[in-house]
């Protein structure tokens, strides 16, 4: 079967509204230092059905480095004291652009209609940092909700490429 990496951008200054909330007993809260163990079960967890691969192998070096540089920010929706999803927002060179790099709710937590929440509050953020132009991307192998989330709140396709 050949899958598809489709690239989305949100229109500069098209809006997402801060619809609802999350339960009681949940916060969003941008991580400061976070810690390589949470940086990885995020990722792993996220991305365990889905194939996420590039950052499998990280060492705590690595993900320690990664969590403290001035571009990365790191948002985790917390479930009372589990991590039940996060977001990573990448704010790139030219101080304008900002890409979300890793964006998931953890299995345990699916389903309960967060991540049109998340979504909203990523790109919140990524425009609290002054971002112009939000972009991602997303592929066939990863959530079969992933595109049409990203669509239904505005994103457009900017390129899309055959991957293996």
């Amino acid at each position: 079967m050949a899958h598809q990496r489709s690239y989305l951008q949100l229109p500069s200054g098209h809006p997402v509204p801060m619809i609802g909330n999350f339960p009681d007993g949940h916060m969003l809260r941008r991580e400061l230092r976070p810690e390589p163990a949470l940086l990885r079960l995020l990722y792993a967890d996220v991305g365990r059905d889905w194939q996420w691969t590039d950052r499998a192998q990280w060492t705590d070096e690595q993900w320690t480095l990664h969590g403290l540089k001035p571009q990365i920010q790191v948002w985790v929706l917390w479930d009372f004291s589990q991590p039940a999803a996060f977001f990573e927002l990448r704010r790139e060179e030219d101080d304008v652009t900002v890409e979300i790099t890793c964006f998931g709710v953890r299995p345990a937590w699916s389903g309960r209609g967060w991540s049109k929440l998340l979504l909203a509050r990523a790109v919140h953020h990524a425009r609290e940092w002054r971002a112009e132009r939000i972009w991602l991307h997303t592929c066939t192998k990863d959530h079969p909700a992933a595109l049409p989330l990203y669509l239904a709140h505005g994103f457009e396709t900017f390129r899309a490429e055959a991957i293996d």
